[in-house]
């Protein structure tokens, strides 16, 4: 397939790339993205407001207990795997040509994989933290938690996630673009690019190569050197042996 190999070629002669991810880079290990027919935000069944509502900082504030129903329902999978796009990233870190890996995921797969450099935008279901002590948990506590997860101090403990009405980390979102205006190369997967601030790092990027791959266009395809639609999972076991 000469898409496939002309990305080999370019990873074999860049040394400084960055993976920026989103949903679809997880989909592949099980876990459905937000938008699609399969989404979770087709979940409206049984929880009495769409997800972009009870997924907001004001509703988890307000109704935790309806919130911790959707959240560990929809938005924990602990079964789910690295799938051949996470190890072949976490490959590629290893060669040292992979840089960073900027994720819009929450699920840690990344991680799991053996990535290192992981810039996690929207936090993680894996880190937990206690609002009024700020004590820490892991997530086998809000598994085992009924209805509200609560800290030894008595506090509320919530999940260490960009809500909605949530600013992202500034931190991180720094960390982020830094690496990618840095970037030769810049390989963006599994995500629409339609979720702002998170799809304007693009504009950071002022290297080489931009891939895009994703099984649907975006509206950035024209600024891209090469366009690979489909599943990113695939292309990766095709490119990284």
């Amino acid at each position: 397939m000469p898409k496939i190999n002309e990305l080999k070629e370019i990873i074999a002669n860049s040394n400084n790339i960055v993976f920026f991810g989103g949903a679809g880079v997880s989909t592949e290990s099980g876990i459905p993205d937000f938008r699609s027919e399969d989404g979770i935000f087709k979940t409206l069944e049984n929880y009495g407001a769409p997800p972009e509502i009870i997924l907001s900082r004001s509703y988890f504030q307000t109704k935790p207990k309806v919130f911790y129903k959707y959240y560990k329902e929809n938005l924990i999978h602990q079964d789910a795997k690295p799938n051949d796009a996470h190890l072949a990233i976490a490959k590629l870190e290893k060669l040292g040509k992979m840089k960073a890996v900027v994720t819009q995921n929450i699920d840690g797969l990344h991680q799991k994989a053996g990535s290192n450099n992981v810039l996690e935008l929207h936090g993680s279901i894996l880190r937990n933290y206690c609002m009024r002590c700020e004590s820490s948990y892991g997530l086998d506590h809000i598994l085992k938690s009924t209805e509200i997860p609560t800290c030894s101090c008595g506090g509320i403990i919530k999940p260490d996630v960009v809500l909605y009405e949530e600013p992202l980390d500034n931190t991180t979102m720094s960390a982020a673009i830094e690496y990618i205006a840095n970037a030769e190369t810049l390989i963006i997967g599994g995500t629409s690019l339609v979720v702002y601030p998170a799809a304007g790092l693009i504009q950071y990027f002022k290297g080489e190569n931009l891939i895009l791959i994703n099984k649907s266009a975006t509206e950035y395809d024209s600024y891209a050197n090469l366009i690979i639609n489909e599943a990113i999972g695939k292309v990766f076991k095709e490119v990284v042996k």
